[in-house]
């Protein structure tokens, strides 16, 4: 027995053995694989210096790599230096990372790290640079666009990136056996995509606003790794029910994608074999899930998390906390691309009118929802009432609608009107029918704030005779709630950008399974706006359109429109050059721009 026990340790220790000789050679593996993207980098930049710090020997960086002057900038700073993790939070679990599949913006911030795309904008001018593609050319009548794919980009795997796989991606988007519906609505003013060589060609079946911007962010896939799923139903079938399926060209790969499971924290390692003018500085980005926003907060005030999204009555404590302030720096301020938080009203249940298909009823909700006390009382002050779904800092919106204000007193009177009365003298209004006024609100379980504002919501509501009762729920089961639009209100809220498109929200035609219209609300009047908004070029006439979409959605309030809030984030204090710029926060991912944090080798945390 003696001899067989010593005879499994030996066995045991020669396995340990091994595996620490494999990590060691991955380990050396992935130091010669940089080693090598860093010489491929300083060949390209004509330098051979063991620094990154230069962009090149004139200190100029070309014309066609613009897309990476203020990453370069930040690299030239004296105290750069690569290496750290930089970590987050989810406050909801992600159902999939696979591109198309998923609509909430949590797996978006994570895709932009590993997918790229032909173009990037600079956030304070918000002019187009080259990424994947050097140049492009557009068509005078604005109906073709012309990129020409750069040479030198590879996947992750070392395959290279070429016109083809531009091409590919949107016919992937665009076969139906493909569960990408929001996606393919987006691409549908495309006519098809073409490849000459190494330039790739965007045709558009008619004038659209926003077609150069669909061309340059259309995330790019490799058809030698997503090819094999449209090979039949079958294969098609395995991609739409997987969860772990992102891989790209981007500055970070995904961490044993294999391992990766629904509801798990995300890690992204950065990708050795990156092919950008700069590589990223960070080594590793981790985004925890963290449901409870009192966990999050616990987290981040053990230092956790090194960037946090603060809840209003959290971001006033902690900027009172000594502590808190001493080892983060803070900020607060609207964004030009901020979206809003909104009730949507459902209009067709299970095939049946219900009772929110009735304008006067949505109507006299909004009224009966009191936004500027949830701006003073929730949001403390920082955030303001909304009243459509365009920024009110951009150009969309029109500047002559109203705010509707609470008033008790039209509620009931729109209410009555649309025939409910208190017919048994409960203090409960009823249907002509003897139904009671009655509804779910579906809404974030996780969320605090939620919790508060249903809260609200249900003692404003309740003093009009309307009973609301609350219905929290998990992020998964919202979002198939949301899919098979089995709910009769719901609360969440929208991204935003400089100039928005309703259409995948608004238009009838997106009332289909798996649209983003799911509240089935039919308008051919709202429609045809929203359709001649999107056709025209001209900036002035088309924001004359918008400006009666605006309108039509004001007067039918298909959604509550309720806040628009300030962004209040904590970053760690030994990240560097974090700035407020016009398009928010430069923490880069957003149109795929290179990362500008960094942390200076003394004061780096987190070592691979």
């Amino acid at each position: 027995m003696g001899v067989i026990l010593v005879s499994i340790w030996l066995a045991m220790f020669q396995i340990d053995r091994q595996w620490l000789f494999i990590a060691q050679t991955q380990s050396k593996l992935d130091g010669q694989t940089r080693d090598l993207a860093d010489l491929k980098r300083q060949l390209r930049q004509g330098r051979l210096q063991a620094t990154t710090a230069l962009p090149s020997a004139d200190g100029t960086i070309p014309d066609t790599w613009r897309g990476f002057s203020r990453a370069q900038d930040a690299a030239n700073k004296k105290d750069f230096a690569e290496g750290d993790w930089l970590v987050y939070t989810f406050g909801s679990a992600l159902p999939t990372l696979t591109p198309f599949l998923s609509g909430d913006a949590y797996a978006s911030r994570v895709q932009r790290w590993v997918l790229d795309t032909l173009a990037t904008r600079d956030p304070v001018t918000l002019e187009w640079l080259p990424l994947v593609a050097s140049s492009w050319e557009t068509a005078d009548d604005g109906l073709s666009y012309s990129f020409e794919v750069r040479p030198d980009v590879s996947f992750a795997d070392g395959e290279p990136l070429t016109a083809d796989d531009v091409v590919f991606t949107f016919d992937f988007i665009m076969d139906e056996r493909i569960a990408a519906p929001r996606d393919r609505g987006y691409m549908a003013r495309i006519d098809r995509v073409e490849a000459q060589g190494s330039t790739v060609t965007f045709h558009m079946k008619e004038p659209y606003f926003q077609s150069f911007e669909l061309a340059a962010e259309m995330p790019i896939l490799a058809e030698h790794v997503y090819g094999k799923y449209l090979n039949s139903v079958a294969d098609a079938e395995v991609f739409n029910s997987s969860t772990n399926l992102l891989f790209g060209s981007g500055p970070y790969r995904m961490d044993a994608p294999a391992r990766w499971s629904p509801g798990d924290s995300v890690e992204l390692v950065r990708n050795d074999r990156y092919w950008g003018w700069v590589p990223s500085p960070f080594e590793r980005r981790v985004w925890k899930t963290i449901e409870s926003d009192a966990a999050q907060l616990t987290e981040f005030k053990n230092g956790g998390i090194d960037v946090y999204g603060a809840l209003p009555l959290a971001f006033r404590d902690l900027v009172a906390d000594e502590r808190i302030t001493d080892r983060t720096q803070n900020y607060e301020y609207y964004g030009p691309r901020d979206g809003y938080f909104f009730i949507a009203w459902n209009q067709l249940k299970e095939d049946k009118p219900t009772l929110f298909s009735d304008p006067r009823v949505r109507e006299a909700m909004t009224y009966l929802t009191d936004r500027q006390r949830i701006a003073d009382e929730i949001y403390l002050g920082y955030a303001q009432p909304a009243n459509g779904p365009f920024n009110p800092r951009g150009k969309q919106a029109n500047p002559d609608l109203p705010l509707r204000e609470f008033d008790l007193d039209k509620a009931r009177a729109l209410l009555q009107e649309a025939g409910f009365a208190d017919r048994d003298g409960d203090g409960i209004l009823e249907s002509q029918t003897g139904e009671p006024l009655k509804f779910k609100i579906t809404y974030p379980a996780a969320s605090d704030n939620y919790k508060s504002l249903m809260l609200l919501l249900k003692d404003l509501y309740v003093r009009a005779g309307v009973v609301m009762e609350l219905a929290p729920e998990d992020w998964p089961i919202l979002i198939e709630q949301l899919n098979t639009k089995n709910f009769d209100a719901i609360s969440l809220g929208w991204t935003g950008s400089f100039e928005i498109d309703v259409y995948q929200n608004m238009h009838s035609s997106q009332t289909e399974p798996g649209g983003d219209n799911f509240i089935n609300h039919i308008d051919t009047e709202l429609d045809a706006l929203i359709e001649a908004a999107r056709s025209e070029l001209d900036e002035d006439k088309r924001m004359a359109f918008w400006h009666q979409v605006h309108t039509s959605l004001w007067e039918s309030q298909p959604y509550t429109y309720l806040m628009r809030t300030k962004k209040l984030v904590f970053v760690d204090r030994r990240i560097k050059n974090v700035q407020v710029v016009r398009a928010g926060i430069n923490q880069g991912g957003l149109w795929r721009m290179p990362m500008e944090w960094y942390v200076p080798g003394g004061d780096q945390t987190y070592i691979n």
